[in-house]
């Protein structure tokens, strides 16, 4: 069995501390768990134990099935990151590069689906760049499964509703715009 450089409950949780300082978003305890798992010392009933004890002791949040880091945990991450081996740190890195680009590509895209009173639902879309909004939407859907069918089809490829929204507007202003033809 290999050895780790993860001794203790302290090492765990500078290692979630370091992880989740890192981390482009909240992220589930499946997500940290691989992320953690860059050393042979983890395991998950231990990792599971401390990230109960860091959401306790209010170094990190959880909403929904979702962990967060805390500004307390943000700053004891800052001030003890050092103490955890240099191979730990750089590892954990590497692996939160796919992790981060996940979760930023997830951030880019919004898809809410609100149930009405009359049966129907509001379809809320909404695609981001990293700087600015590309576009919002909202579509009254005939029931709520219908809204979450079209939630989902957009999900899979964002960028082509935004492709067929911009196509469909250029060729309505096109047909809009006198011709000025030469004689």
């Amino acid at each position: 069995m290999a050895i780790g450089f993860i001794q203790d409950d302290l090492d765990l949780k500078l290692l979630v501390l370091y992880i989740m300082s890192r981390a482009a978003g909240p992220i589930t305890f499946l997500q940290l768990l691989e992320l953690a798992l860059c050393d042979a010392g983890v395991d998950y009933f231990s990792l599971t134990q401390a990230v109960d004890h860091m959401v306790a002791t209010g170094q990190l949040e959880k909403e929904g099935d979702r962990y967060s880091i805390t500004d307390r945990g943000r700053r004891n991450s800052q001030i003890c990151e050092s103490s955890l081996p240099l191979s730990v740190r750089l590892h954990c890195d590497e692996n939160l590069i796919k992790v981060n680009q996940a979760l930023r590509e997830a951030a880019q895209v919004q898809a809410h689906v609100d149930p009405n009173g009359d049966g129907t639902a509001t379809l809320r879309l909404g695609l981001d760049d990293e700087s600015a909004p590309l576009f919002r939407l909202e579509l009254l859907a005939p029931t709520p499964e219908q809204a979450e069918v079209w939630a989902r089809s957009y999900r899979t490829d964002p960028s082509a509703l935004y492709l067929g929204l911009t196509q469909l507007l250029n060729q309505i202003s096109q047909k809009e715009e006198p011709t000025h033809e030469k004689k």
